[in-house]
């Protein structure tokens, strides 16, 4: 099944609970049509924002840094993210332009990716074909090494950033402290991880 039929198999599917309750509700026809036609709308307009959401995630950050909401903000070069509800640090991170949320932490030697986001990235793993053993928290691992072209954190951007892949991380990425100590200083201050590069690191 090609992207427009699964698109359009998701939104049939989706529609079934609501349309079952117009139904059910005996609504006099002209005014079910109506609600029906705006359900298909909403589901419609979801479907596609899911579906080119890394083209449309930057505007809702933007909204949200107006708006003082966001979970990370920048202010010149400086990047202020927000501690999450589980008491660690996720920034949101372009990998050679592929957006993720990635775990900062400071107990990791290397940045690490997941082999999924290295796909995604487009990173060559052939570059060293030959695996790694390295040591982590969960043991000993076999990991890939490769290089990030360009790694975007806000305003800080690290360029041919070393870093390890391995299916070993699931789905989780990490900034690793390869990454911190190119900055010009970086601290936890009142629940933000605050991340001041230096001015060669901003554009």
């Amino acid at each position: 099944m090609n992207d427009d039929g699964a698109s359009f198999a998701y939104l049939a599917l989706m529609l079934v609970l609501p349309l079952s309750a117009l139904i059910a509700r005996r609504l006099p026809l002209g005014s079910m049509i109506k609600m029906a036609l705006a359900w298909v709308a909403i589901f419609g307009v979801l479907i596609v924002l899911v579906g080119n959401w890394p083209r449309v995630a930057p505007m809702f950050q933007s909204a949200a840094d107006t708006l003082g909401i966001s979970d990370q903000a920048v202010s010149g070069g400086t990047v202020r993210i927000r501690m999450a509800e589980d008491g660690h640090f996720w920034a949101s991170v372009a990998i050679n332009g592929v957006q993720r949320r990635m775990l900062v932490d400071s107990g990791a030697a290397t940045t690490a990716i997941s082999a999924r986001t290295a796909q995604a990235a487009g990173l060559d793993l052939a570059e060293n074909s030959f695996p790694t053993i390295i040591s982590t928290a969960n043991g000993q691992i076999s990991v890939q090494r490769a290089t990030v072209a360009k790694l975007d954190l806000g305003a800080i951007h690290a360029v041919d950033l070393p870093v390890v892949v391995s299916p070993a991380f699931g789905d989780t990425d990490v900034i690793g402290m390869n990454f911190l100590s190119q900055l010009k200083s970086w601290r936890v201050e009142n629940g933000f991880l605050i991340l001041e590069p230096h001015t060669s690191f901003v554009p």
